[in-house]
């Protein structure tokens, strides 16, 4: 493992798996890595075999504990080096927002600051009873800009996360899933068998109907007519056009299981 952490991906069968890797910090995100992530998560996207892709930290103790504050001193100490570090932060956050395919945060152990962001950037997070959780800038003195919050927002709503922000507290996996930060919970020494399966459920689906919801849901606040919304009705003339619909409604008819090919 590099100095300080690395981003590393692997390929199981149809899942990318995305790994947070610097295990002697709790896997905290060093700029390098940040600067390294959306890179890692656009070659998982393009690559024809991925059908999900998972996000985890390495190791078996924790996800990711957030930004690694030893750096702070130099690459984010004022507010002109901020704006760089930022900028990476953002750039890892759309990367998983907008990538095509499922995405998948596998939580155990701390989820934190930047940790927290890069999980509600994914499209489902599945956390594991004992996850300790926080966003903790006001302990620290600096700000988060507009898109590093916009997806707390989205999955907390307003309130929720100027609590969590104001307090800085830390709060466990079964109020993250009454909040609806986690879509499921379940037991720590059964995360990987579920993710395991969940993401195996997800990969014998049509893919081009899951990129059809993605691209509809996430235009939802755009107007009608924006590139947004033409880009989702597109991916949704596809899947009608697509030899994945034909092989659907041949499988019903047979009462077979279907067999997507992704085109």
């Amino acid at each position: 493992m590099a100095e300080q952490g690395e981003i590393r991906t692997f390929i199981e069968g149809n899942v990318g798996w995305l790994v947070v890797d610097n295990t002697r910090r709790h896997n905290a995100v060093s700029f390098a890595m940040w600067q390294a992530l959306p890179a890692a998560v656009a070659a998982l996207d393009a690559d024809p075999a991925v059908r999900v892709i998972v996000l985890r930290g390495a190791g078996e103790e924790t996800f990711i504990s957030g930004a690694d504050i030893s750096e702070f001193a130099t690459v984010r100490r004022d507010a002109e080096t901020s704006r760089a570090y930022e900028a990476a932060n953002e750039d890892s956050f759309a990367a998983l927002r907008s990538a095509s395919k499922p995405t998948i945060a596998m939580i155990r152990g701390f989820c934190m600051g930047g940790g927290m962001g890069l999980a509600a950037a994914c499209d489902i997070r599945i956390g594991a009873e004992g996850a300790t959780f926080a966003i903790p800038a006001a302990k620290l003195g600096l700000a988060y800009p507009p898109d590093a919050i916009a997806d707390f927002v989205r999955l907390l709503g307003p309130s929720s996360t100027k609590d969590l922000i104001f307090t800085a507290r830390k709060f466990d996996a079964a109020e993250a899933k009454s909040l609806g930060f986690l879509d499921r919970l379940v037991a720590r020494d059964a995360l990987a068998c579920y993710v395991a399966d969940y993401v195996a459920g997800l990969a014998d689906l049509a893919p081009l109907t899951q990129m059809a919801a993605k691209s509809a849901i996430a235009t939802l606040e755009t107007p009608p007519g924006s590139p947004e919304r033409k880009a989702a009705l597109a991916a949704a003339d596809r899947c009608f056009n697509s030899a994945d619909y034909a092989e659907g409604r041949a499988a019903f008819a047979e009462k077979r299981k279907p067999a997507f090919s992704g085109r």
